[in-house]
């Protein structure tokens, strides 16, 4: 596998050095390119730094802050030009544990999409309140419902893609961010007849810096599950085993 983490940062200078580090250490072999949103506090700039001394990091500077999905489809062109096989998407914060990174690797060599779950046995959010657990939870049972997921956990950002889900995906014409766009991801992945598998993590709320999860992110990843499944054509309405 040559596999690219694809990191996107937006002001996370407290936490872009802890994670490269921690990146390398857990995961030596892996290739890591830092797609920047332009950040003020100079993510960019101390990514760069960092570079020549940890290896294989590489660091893609957009002008302005244009969403996650936005970020993910820049760094997933990036990495396939450059003949990458394994995509790996994580947040900058240590909202996902990287030292469960290599347990979803594993999984990728035998599946086309892992996905890093908070909702199959063994998954866990251990700080959230039972009020955010609910909301999340029925969030992600309505969209599995509504358009064929049999996936617990399709808003999960800790993810691997193959290079084949990727294309079988169509990633660069899907226009959704935040939640939104992991789930149209899982989406299309299931419609594509990709292989998906949803790996048990821990996930734990940032402790450094500010989060970039609004309202406005939610209420979009609502109404872009209802209108897809409305969308859908009735055949493809059954539902799917996972893996």
């Amino acid at each position: 596998m040559r596999t690219l983490v694809v990191l996107p940062t937006y002001n996370e200078i407290l936490n872009i050095e802890l994670m490269l580090r921690a990146l390398r250490g857990i995961v030596p072999d892996v290739s890591i390119l830092v797609v920047d949103d332009g950040s003020p506090d100079g993510t960019a700039a101390h990514a760069r730094a960092l570079a020549d001394e940890l290896g294989s990091i590489s660091i893609l500077e957009r002008s302005t802050k244009s969403g996650l999905g936005g970020a993910y489809r820049a760094g997933f062109s990036w990495g396939l030009e450059r003949g990458f096989d394994h995509f790996v998407e994580i947040d900058c914060d240590f909202s996902h544990d990287p030292q469960a990174l290599p347990t979803l690797l594993a999984a990728g060599a035998d599946h086309d999409v892992v996905i890093g779950s908070r909702y199959v046995r063994g998954g866990s959010i251990p700080k959230w309140s039972m009020l955010r657990l609910l909301l999340s939870r029925g969030g992600n049972q309505y969209a599995s419902l509504m358009l064929g997921l049999n996936v617990k956990d399709s808003t999960a950002g800790f993810r691997v893609y193959s290079d084949r889900a990727l294309t079988l995906i169509d990633f660069r014409t899907v226009t959704a961010d935040g939640y939104g766009f992991q789930i149209e991801m899982t989406f299309r992945a299931r419609r594509a007849g990709a292989s998906i598998i949803e790996v048990p993590i821990s996930f734990t709320d940032r402790t450094r810096g500010d989060s970039k999860m609004s309202s406005a992110i939610v209420v979009e990843a609502l109404w872009l599950v209802t209108k897809w499944a409305f969308e859908r054509p009735f055949t493809r309405r059954g539902s799917h085993s996972v893996g």
